[in-house]
């Protein structure tokens, strides 16, 4: 899975943001640039959030930011990584909603969206290499992630 993300240069390394709204949009850049999603895809992902809450945080540090199955503005089932340095806070009242690893989904095809949540819910319930990826700092660590675990 990571490694398939290195190879669609699925990936984006960030020190901060304002808003978990920011880090949203951030979270879709790749996805945006090699037209697998557009803008608005990201727009749809913060309506979710705004309306049934900070969902996507599924873990503390880890979300994973999406929308429903053919949302609007969703070209190609793909998925990008975003690690960003600084916490990004979803709710001010729960620490277990912060968040630095986002995973974001973009989903047309039912069989490879459930492909791609099974590939990455067998990758984070590995603790080690959730450590790992909040360690790093840019592709190389990201290389050495997909070697040392063969992802």
């Amino acid at each position: 899975m990571l490694g398939q993300i290195i190879e669609n240069k699925h990936y984006t390394f960030k020190i901060a943001f304002d808003s978990w709204e920011d880090a949203i949009r951030a979270s879709c850049e790749p996805l945006i640039k090699d037209g697998s999603v557009d803008p608005s895809y990201a727009d749809e992902i913060i309506e979710c959030v705004k309306k049934y809450g900070p969902y996507i945080v599924i873990a503390p540090m880890i979300a994973l930011p999406h929308a429903q199955e053919n949302a609007r503005g969703v070209y190609k089932t793909a998925v990008s990584f975003m690690k960003v340095e600084e916490v990004v806070k979803f709710d001010e009242e729960d620490r277990e909603k912060d968040a630095k690893l986002f995973f974001t989904i973009a989903s047309e095809n039912h069989d490879k969206h459930l492909e791609n949540l099974t590939k990455l819910a067998e990758m984070l319930s590995n603790q080690d290499i959730v450590d790992e990826l909040l360690d790093a700092k840019g592709l190389e660590d990201l290389k050495a992630i997909v070697s040392k675990y063969n992802l």
